[in-house]
């Protein structure tokens, strides 16, 4: 199950399985006065910041001819832990079935506001890319393109930041430019596990468990959720990846990125 916004008239519809349709989807960093699934239901708090966030990227998508988009702040009840635990084990596929991820860098300026020189500076030094979440959704996203504040043109995307992105992330051009794959067409592994948890070393996120959480989708893994466990959803998540992969460097992995907790 998936709530949509409609971006016509700001209306959440929800749809199963193979009834979902084509859709664009946000990345973001979450900034204070974001809106709830009940404040967007009920129409509420509509002088918060979040609100015109939604409606700026709801009036962006529509211009590109998206009728529906999802919102990770008000696309979730998270007030239901049964509901919030079913979004973030589907977020990686919610991710890669959009039609486009736009991703709204809040601290880059348009392209044409500094130099070329000091713009690449400010792109790279995006807090954008150090967030926990972000890199599943940089990765998941079969297209990723980069908006500034004001939504009014592109900055770039994935593919065309992609020297400039590897430069920030250590993430290889390669999936950055074709997009995301754990293995080859013949099935043998593309990256091993401690390259994967290279990239998200120097992230951080506000919960604890998102470190393990927001991870679970470039393994292809799913584990209950489990908040106020603390380090011990990552441990879990070790024991899921030493259970399905055979990569013996990934158990020094993950212990080192524990250590740095």
């Amino acid at each position: 199950m998936i709530r949509l916004i409609d971006t016509g008239c700001l209306s959440l519809q929800t749809f199963e399985g193979r009834e979902v349709p084509e859709y664009a989807i946000l990345s973001h960093r979450w900034e204070a006065d974001e809106i709830s699934l009940q404040e967007l239901q009920g129409n509420l708090n509509q002088h918060k910041a979040g609100w015109q966030k939604l409606r700026q990227f709801c009036q962006y998508a529509e211009s590109k001819g998206h009728r529906f988009v999802w919102m990770d702040t008000c696309c979730i009840d998270k007030t239901s832990s049964a509901e919030l635990s079913e979004a973030i084990n589907s977020m990686f596929k919610w991710y890669r079935r959009a039609k486009v991820c736009y991703a709204c860098l809040c601290d880059v300026p348009a392209r044409g506001d500094l130099s070329a020189t000091e713009w690449t500076k400010k792109f790279k030094s995006s807090e954008w890319f150090t967030r926990g979440w972000t890199l599943q959704e940089l990765l998941a996203s079969r297209e990723l393109i980069f908006l500034p504040p004001t939504w009014e043109g592109e900055i770039g995307t994935r593919a065309s930041l992609s020297q400039e992105v590897k430069e920030v992330t250590g993430i290889p051009k390669e999936p950055l430019s074709r997009g995301w794959s754990l293995q080859d067409g013949f099935g043998a592994p593309r990256f091993t596990v401690a390259q994967i948890m290279s990239w998200a070393s120097a992230r951080r996120t506000t919960r604890t468990e998102d470190t393990a959480y927001s991870l679970m989708g470039l393994f292809h893994i799913n584990m209950p959720l489990l908040y106020g466990e603390g380090l011990n959803a990552f441990i879990r998540l070790q024991l899921e990846i030493m259970s399905k992969y055979d990569d013996n460097i990934c158990i020094w992995a993950v212990i080192g990125r524990l250590t740095d907790l």
